[in-house]
């Protein structure tokens, strides 16, 4: 029976996740998320939190499970630093095309969300932002870039991500979302270029 229960606590999490994702903190009400889990209000309580706590879980969850396939996607990056950026925004690409879960990236909504969320979401919104750019300083340092031009490039390139988010939600095509990636992949290809040293040898993927 604990079993049971977890799995359907996991299920309850992910419907809430995808709730939040869809419509937004703000938007998203305890009615919505008990429609949402099949659960009641003091069910949600006793088992998920309240909203905010239930929001942080969610982030969590989401943070977590888009994370670990940008970091496979970044692993190669000391090697193939281009195929590996390459990889990385193709997981959020295949992300805005996959139907099963709603347009744009939570943590983006998020981060625009920040003035109308309380004090401890909004920090939590912030501390996923700055993984992801710390995510992406840590492959470009592995790929040779100095530390200033993996720092600008790192921001650069959470920028882009998130963008691509937003602009799925304003009715961007595909066609238009790859083209904002490869003007990236372009730019990457060129700093990398010019960043490594005499003696260090050319990425695989050049």
């Amino acid at each position: 029976m604990a079993g049971k229960k977890q799995f359907d606590m996991d299920s309850a999490l992910d419907a809430a996740m995808i709730q939040f994702w869809r419509d937004g903190y703000a938007d998203t009400s305890l009615d919505d998320l008990s429609r949402a889990t099949g659960l009641n209000r003091s069910s949600i309580y006793a088992s998920l939190g309240d909203k905010d706590t239930l929001f942080l879980r969610c982030l969590d969850l989401y943070a977590a499970r888009y994370g670990e396939k940008y970091d496979a996607a970044l692993s190669c990056a000391a090697s193939e630093p281009v195929a590996a950026f390459r990889a990385f925004f193709d997981v959020t690409l295949k992300r805005i095309a996959d139907p099963e879960v709603p347009d744009g990236c939570l943590i983006a909504q998020s981060a625009m969300a920040i003035p109308v969320l309380s004090p401890r979401v909004a920090a939590h919104a912030k501390q996923a932002l700055g993984l992801q750019c710390l995510r992406l300083r840590t492959a470009l340092k592995a790929g040779r870039l100095t530390d200033q031009d993996a720092e600008a490039f790192a921001v650069h390139a959470a920028a882009v991500n998130q963008s691509l988010a937003v602009m799925s939600r304003a009715g961007a095509s595909p066609a238009q979302l790859l083209a904002v990636v490869g003007v990236t992949m372009d730019a990457l290809s060129r700093a990398l270029r010019a960043g490594r040293s005499p003696d260090t040898p050319a990425p695989l993927d050049q």
